[in-house]
């Protein structure tokens, strides 16, 4: 899974990044860029465990 989120993640930051440089661009294309990169953080951010849960174990140990 992710092997296929950071992809998809660049390719949403180009094509928003592209999107942005334009005289007049388009609210949709930015937002559905956005909406993507925001899932994509979600996703990975997932698999990280908080300090907050280190701590808690490191105290459960003892």
């Amino acid at each position: 899974m992710k092997k296929l989120v950071v992809p998809f993640m660049f390719v949403a930051i180009l094509v928003g990044l592209f999107e942005q440089s334009k005289t007049k661009p388009n609210i949709y294309i930015l937002c559905s860029t956005l909406v993507i990169f925001m899932f994509g953080m979600m996703q990975l951010m997932s698999k990280v465990s908080s300090k907050k849960e280190e701590l808690k174990e490191e105290k459960d140990v003892e």
